[in-house]
């Protein structure tokens, strides 16, 4: 747990994010973040296309502070999805709330979500809101129940450490939800802190979300859940075409690409972008196998 609290804390460090990128690469930054350029990240997703791989992708960043900001990454979404739509490739778009103006208007947030939505729309695509920390769960729920009146091509994701989530899950049917374990430092008060009881919440919650019917996105690289989850939509008729399994980009690649083989939608998540910082630190804290992997890279330059 020490470990895991030091690297969010460096996530949320200005000091030595700003000066992240002279060493970012050498920690192996670069071999998880798909450039900086939204051609890059097209790029990444045909590679991962032509392997039998879907592509999500999502340009990091989160928390602007004026409206200017957050119609410039709307903008960016608009031009992220024009893109995927003129290159072919196989690929949805994720994104943060706070980056569209949660934190400064709700209804400024919505106006951008409606934006991104109807391109998406358009070119018969998906956009997925990324969950955030606690004190934005409840703001990134009530905007998704808002665009769900309209628009039946967006969704969230769920995380399993939270105790509520099982609640969550059940007021989201119907809904596509990308289910994770969680890589935010939650307090006791609202998040289990034991692994096992992580563990046994993020399965349950997956499994509740299959069995009433909805689309799950199972987000995981961790080869007993995805044996669990196999097991468990054979033994209870579930298709191959209503979920699929999800890994972040440079991470378990051979696994990726042996589901894919086995006739299961393996979705993969490209974060692309100069903020790269913030998500690196928090794939370190989430599992120990992420930190040997950076060191791994640091010691390979």
């Amino acid at each position: 747990m020490i470990t895991r609290n030091f690297f969010l804390f460096l996530a949320r460090n200005d000091f030595v994010k700003n000066r992240a990128s002279k060493w970012g690469p050498k920690l192996g930054a670069k071999s998880v973040i798909a450039g900086e350029t939204i051609e890059e990240a097209m790029e990444t997703a045909r590679q991962l296309n032509e392997k039998g791989l879907s592509a999500t992708v999502d340009h990091l960043g989160e928390f602007v502070y004026n409206k200017a900001e957050a119609l410039e990454a709307t903008h960016y979404c608009v031009r992220t999805l024009t893109a995927m739509e003129a290159s072919g490739v196989d690929c949805n778009l994720s994104l943060k709330l706070t980056q569209l103006g949660l934190d400064i208007d709700k209804e400024l947030c919505l106006s951008n979500m409606r934006t991104i939505l109807d391109t998406a729309k358009k070119y018969n695509n998906f956009v997925r809101i990324d969950m955030e920390d606690y004190s934005h769960l409840d703001p990134t729920l009530e905007v998704l129940q808002e665009l769900r009146k309209d628009y039946d091509n967006v969704g969230t994701a769920i995380q399993g450490y939270l105790f509520r989530a099982e609640q969550d899950v059940d007021k989201l049917k119907g809904t596509n939800i990308r289910l994770i374990k969680g890589a935010y430092n939650e307090p006791p008060e609202v998040a289990y802190q034991d692994a096992k009881e992580v563990y046994n919440n993020y399965l349950n919650i997956i499994k509740r979300h299959m069995l009433n019917g909805s689309y799950a996105a199972v987000a995981t690289h961790d080869h007993n859940i995805i044996a669990e989850v196999k097991a468990f939509a054979e033994k209870h008729g579930i298709a191959k075409d209503q979920f699929e399994f999800q890994m972040l980009y440079g991470f378990r690649s051979e696994l990726q690409e042996e589901i894919a083989k086995e006739g299961y939608k393996m979705r993969v998540y490209i974060p692309f972008g100069e903020d790269w910082y913030g998500y690196f630190m928090r794939r370190l804290a989430e599992r120990p196998q992420n930190i040997t992997f950076a060191v791994r890279g640091l010691l390979s330059k």
